[in-house]
Order: structure tokens, then C-alpha cells, then sequence
């Protein structure tokens, strides 16, 4: 099997920083759009989806770790591909939910309602924090600059398996109060 090899070169730092800046902002300009767009019914399943995208993240992420602790570096770079492609549909189905539908409150009482918001919080902050860490060590892996992927990853992996399980466990708590 062939694998993909991107050069060195700065206009791709370039490229990541303009996207680690820009994706942010683009979700939030579309999340604020208080006009919701009619996209139909099937929208409705896009946070159970997105529940089976963070579970399954989760899972391919711990994978990674656990082929390149074995030296298996062709399994681990498939399973990271993968996360990384789960990750973006994921962006995608996020923002077209959130077009088209309502935000859902989240109707817990007691000791639950902080720690929710508390994870729900750090959850959203470090996913905007983790796209510069992901773009960054995917970049270095594919363009075999190993040392500064390694770099990456000290920051990138844990950030982006506490976004993934976070994510999980809001969807857990919230999924009761979807119409």
C-alpha cells in the first residue's frame, strides 16, 4: 500500500494556523444564526450520531496509542486517519444539527447540573484548543517529520481523547431531553 507523503514546507503552518483560526470562527458564526434552516426531519438523529462519532473516536484514539506502543506503525496510522476523518464528519453533522434545530436545554437538577455544565464548558473551550494541536501532528505525521509529530501528540492526544470521552458522556447526560 502506498502511503501519502506531504512535503516540508511552511505554507502548510500557514495553512494550519489560518484553519485552526478559521473553523472556530466559521462554527460559531453558523451556530449563531438564530434563523434555523429547514433541512428536514433526519436532522433530528444528528446528536445520536454524533454520540456514535465521539464513542467511536474515543475507541480509535486509544487504538493509536496502543499500535504505535506495539511499533505497528501502518495500523496506527490507519486508526489515526480514521479518528481524523471522524472528527471532521463529526464538525460537519454538528454544525448542520445546529442549523437546523433548537439548541436543547438540559433539564438536570442538583449535583449533576454543574458538573454537566462544567464538562459541557471545558468540552467546547478544548475542542477549538485541539484543532491546532490535530491539524498539526496529522501534518508532521504525513509529511515524516516523526520528532515534531511526537511534539504534537504530547498535546494533541490527550486534549483530543478528553474532548471525544467528554463529548460521549454530555450526550449521555442531555440525550434524555431531546424532543
Amino acid at each position: 500500500m502506498e502511503t501519502l507523503l506531504l512535503e516540508k514546507s511552511p505554507k502548510y503552518n500557514r495553512l494550519i494556523n489560518v484553519l485552526a483560526v478559521a473553523i472556530p470562527l466559521v462554527v460559531a458564526v453558523l451556530l449563531g444564526i438564530r434563523q434555523k434552516v429547514d433541512l428536514g426531519e433526519w436532522t433530528k438523529i444528528l446528536p445520536h450520531v454524533n454520540g456514535v462519532i465521539n464513542t467511536l473516536t474515543a475507541l480509535l484514539l486509544l487504538m493509536g496509542l496502543y499500535f504505535i506502543r506495539q511499533k505497528n506503525i501502518t495500523a496506527h496510522r490507519r486508526t489515526m486517519t480514521l479518528a481524523f476523518v471522524l472528527g471532521s464528519l463529526f464538525l460537519v453533522s454538528y454544525v448542520l444539527y445546529h442549523l437546523s434545530n433548537d439548541s436543547t436545554a438540559f433539564g438536570g437538577n442538583g449535583l449533576i447540573r454543574p458538573i454537566y455544565y462544567f464538562l459541557l464548558v471545558s468540552h467546547i473551550v478544548l475542542s477549538v484548543v485541539v484543532v491546532w494541536f490535530v491539524l498539526r501532528a496529522i501534518y508532521f505525521a504525513y509529511s515524516n517529520q516523526i520528532a515534531e509529530h511526537r511534539k504534537a501528540v504530547k498535546w494533541a492526544f490527550p486534549i483530543w481523547l478528553y474532548v471525544s470521552v467528554t463529548g460521549v458522556i454530555v450526550y449521555l447526560l442531555i440525550s434524555p431531553y431531546y424532543s
